[in-house]
């Protein structure tokens, strides 16, 4: 697959009229196929073995936020990279998942062809469905370089998108509770 995939991005090289032997770019198709490989993993990952059982009991019924997850993405319609910040949250029923499962899931997701509307429903559904939670919601901003480096050119522009299921759809004040959590003490 590697060979395959270098193949295409020395045909790209050249398509844009670069020498693919030059120094610089003798070993660019290889390079940029591992890191595209690695960039895509997700589709290689799966979310029971993401999970991997690190679902508890527990008697918390209190919202659980994890605000500031990085993630880095990229673009279906262009293949640029879109870069930002996950908060999610969620009511716990009797199970609460492990910290660092929360990243993971994320991560599987955003190393996916992917729009940031599609990653923020991906996101709750599957905290939603190892986590049986009463609610979830998952806010993600990001900054598209299919908007900073091409077409309109806006640099300071940033895209909100949120995902509000259960407790967190139907109750404006679990949902004010989440909006002003994640709001305190922005980075």
């Amino acid at each position: 697959m590697l060979d395959d995939i270098s193949k295409h991005y020395k045909a790209i090289i050249e398509g844009i009229g670069e020498d693919s032997s030059r120094e610089g770019l003798l070993d660019t198709p290889r390079r940029a196929s591992k890191a595209m490989q690695y960039l895509t993993n997700g589709y290689d990952q799966n979310l029971d073995d993401i999970v991997n059982g690190a679902v508890f009991e527990s008697q918390n019924d209190q919202m659980v936020i994890v605000k500031n997850i990085e993630l880095y993405s990229l673009c279906e319609h262009h293949l640029l990279p879109f870069i930002g910040k996950c908060h999610i949250a969620y009511l716990p029923e009797g199970k609460v998942l492990g910290l660092s499962k929360f990243a993971r899931i994320l991560d599987m997701f955003a190393r996916r062809l992917q729009i940031q509307e599609n990653l923020t429903r991906q996101v709750a559904e599957a905290v939603q469905q190892v986590t049986g939670a009463k609610g979830v919601g998952v806010i993600i901003e990001s900054k598209h370089m299919c908007m900073m480096m091409r077409g309109v050119q806006k640099q300071n522009s940033v895209m909100n998108t949120s995902v509000m299921l259960g407790t967190f759809r139907q109750s404006q004040a679990t949902r004010s509770e989440f909006l002003t959590l994640v709001t305190q003490n922005r980075d």
